[in-house]
């Protein structure tokens, strides 16, 4: 794997290069090893530091890339929970991080950016077969029929459970590798690799079904229909890509919701969030904890509770509305926008827009596929998740937002690398070149 071992650039920029590939395969698996491989990075990152490195940190970019942060920071001065508002600044230090250590190093992102990406689509396509391994291993020990593993045994947070992830934040992850992988097949020459990456895509696909993350699916039809074609075809190629793909994804889910498994997570399940709460329920819909955020947010619209309150204020209204299964499990509200609008109210809310809005601007501007999909991810998950208040959601947003607008960094892609032959400089352009094994 040639493009792994990159050459031709200094030793600390090699350093800087593993780091960043060991981070990004870190990342199906316990965060422990993510905040070590962080810290490890940090560190080397400091001791290269170049005070010329500084400028780049005070621009309205950066400012935007925190911006998450800064409003945890605010909203904690008048927060009726304070031990829990410096919990959440805890978790959500990496998105103050990353920004910084992506200034401060001497790496230029936008060469490495294939590699890097190539290597963490590889790790999630292997992670996904052992899981696929794992499932059929416990199937055969215990004399199950092969079906079982299309049951609620073996998919959604069961299917993700030997790796100790949320289905929904592994299935991100995956998306990222998916639609990368995607681009890469359109592009490449090559038959064998060409072959290789689409095994890799299909492997992908099947892990994305049987983690059975809604909003995630939902949102890669999007993409796959809508957002790949738009990005790399042109005339009438774009347009009959996306009449097939359109007519694929329907057949494709006409034949998925044959299975019982799938058809009760994709339209039973959705059915029962989006219903009005019913008495002697053993589970509370989504749609009652959304109602029951949107009675605390008329209390404070404006700037809302303050850090860290949410939890506190939902247990406390679960238990008055005998919502038993959210009380007893502490749950959040389940949406992003709700949850910026309970404790920074509109004010945070219409930040956290402002950032979603930059990031899409920027993806436009670069004509950046990948960091589109990934912003149209954001979009759709905050509907049904509180991602920034679990580590692995938080480390997905802070890595991948900082890594996609820094590798389009227009100062780093116009500068000139070179790569010593026979020990002449020699300029090489990386750029465009899709990663290769």
């Amino acid at each position: 794997m040639k493009q792994l071992l990159p050459t031709g650039d200094s030793l600390a920029n090699k350093i800087s290069f593993y780091h960043l590939l060991l981070l990004m395969a870190s990342l199906p698996f316990n965060f422990f090893f993510s905040h070590l491989i962080l810290m490890s990075f940090g560190v080397h990152t400091i001791i290269q530091f170049n005070k010329q490195n500084l400028k780049p940190v005070f621009t309205w970019r950066t400012l935007l890339l925190q911006s998450v942060f800064l409003v945890t920071i605010i909203s904690t001065i008048y927060t009726i929970n304070k031990p829990e508002a410096y919990n959440e600044w805890g978790k959500q230090l990496t998105i103050l991080l990353f920004p910084l250590l992506f200034c401060f190093t001497g790496l230029d992102i936008k060469r490495y950016r294939p590699a890097l990406l190539l290597g963490f689509s590889l790790v999630c396509t292997a992670t996904i077969a052992y899981l696929f391994y794992d499932a059929l291993h416990t199937i055969r020990y215990y004399k199950m029929p092969l079906t079982a593993l299309f049951s609620a045994a073996f998919t959604n947070h069961n299917f993700s459970e030997p790796i100790d992830i949320h289905a929904t934040f592994f299935s991100m992850q995956l998306v990222i590798a998916l639609v990368y992988l995607a681009g890469v097949v359109v592009k490449e020459r090559n038959n064998y690799y060409r072959f290789l990456y689409a095994v890799c895509i299909l492997i992908l696909w099947a892990g994305l079904f049987q983690l059975c993350a809604k909003s995630v699916i939902f949102c890669l039809f999007a993409i796959l229909t809508i957002v790949l074609p738009w990005f790399l075809l042109t005339g009438s190629r774009r347009w009959k890509f996306m009449i097939v793909a359109v007519f694929a994804s329907v057949a494709l889910i006409a034949g998925i919701f044959q299975i019982k498994a799938f058809r009760e997570r994709y339209v039973t399940d959705l059915q029962v969030d989006l219903s009005a709460p019913k008495a002697g329920e053993t589970t509370d819909p989504r749609l009652a904890r959304w109602e029951t955020a949107s009675g605390l947010i008329k209390q404070s619209p404006l700037i809302g509770h303050g850090a860290g309150s949410e939890i506190g204020l939902l247990h406390q209204q679960f238990f008055i509305k005998k919502y038993y299964s959210s009380f007893l499990n502490n749950l959040n509200v389940h949406n992003e926008y709700l949850s910026f609008m309970l404790k920074s109210g509109l004010l945070g809310l219409l930040i956290y827009l402002a950032t979603l809005a930059f990031g899409f601007r920027q993806a436009l501007k670069a004509k950046d596929m990948l960091f589109f999909s990934f912003m149209l991810l954001l979009v759709f998950v905050s509907f049904s998740e509180n991602f920034l208040d679990v580590d692995k959601g938080i480390f997905f947003y802070a890595f991948f937002f900082s890594f996609f607008v820094f590798s389009n960094d227009k100062e780093r892609k116009n500068s000139k690398r070179f790569i010593a032959i026979n020990n002449e400089p020699l300029e090489h352009n990386y750029l465009e070149e899709p990663a290769t094994i």
